[in-house]
């Protein structure tokens, strides 16, 4: 496995090895091992698996007393993945990392609790999975735009135009107004 430090050094992306020949190939996407030998020591309670067309984006998203720790991975396709530092006495608060992932680079992102996440699918389809560390609590989850200017992601739209949203990600809040972790 190769651990890629991100701008934000709680949030990681492992390549795991992947083990390939003429029959296609084997990797590991998940070890206890590997989070515990970078300093994660946690559980999780609920894999999740979404799939969603070209242009869909979802989140920005969090939730307030049980914040989630993810663990994500596409399965098939590619997605643009972002993250938003909500810890508000950390040094990178408001900052936010993002990545591409997909069914080709097979990397995982480790996305802590206390962060929002969100992504955009940029192929014609795209089979999203993640584990959680805690369970979703649809009554404690928020949203943040996906556009607020003082987050300024650089989402790429190109060939997307305006991206499909859910009505609870169109009715957002700013990240101003946004529950901070502490």
């Amino acid at each position: 496995m190769e651990i890629i430090q991100t701008a934000i050094p709680d949030v990681l992306i492992i390549k795991p090895k992947v083990f390939g020949d003429e029959r296609g190939f084997f990797m590991e996407t998940y070890r206890q091992s590997w989070l515990s030998e970078l300093g994660i020591d946690t559980d999780f309670v609920q894999d999740n698996h979404s799939s969603s067309r070209k242009g869909v984006l979802r989140g920005l998203h969090y939730q307030l007393q049980q914040a989630q720790g993810k663990l994500v991975r596409v399965i098939s396709g590619d997605v643009y993945d972002v993250v938003v530092d909500l810890r508000e006495r950390s040094p990178t608060f408001g900052q936010h990392v993002a990545a591409v992932l997909s069914a080709d680079n097979r990397e995982v992102f480790w996305v802590p609790p206390g962060f929002a996440h969100g992504f955009l699918v940029l192929s014609d389809r795209a089979e999203f999975v993640y584990k959680c560390t805690s369970y979703y609590a649809p009554d404690d989850e928020r949203s943040i735009r996906w556009d607020d200017p003082d987050l300024n992601i650089p989402w790429p739209l190109d060939g997307i135009g305006e991206p499909t949203l859910s009505a609870k990600d169109q009715n957002a809040s700013a990240f101003s107004e946004a529950i901070k972790y502490l």
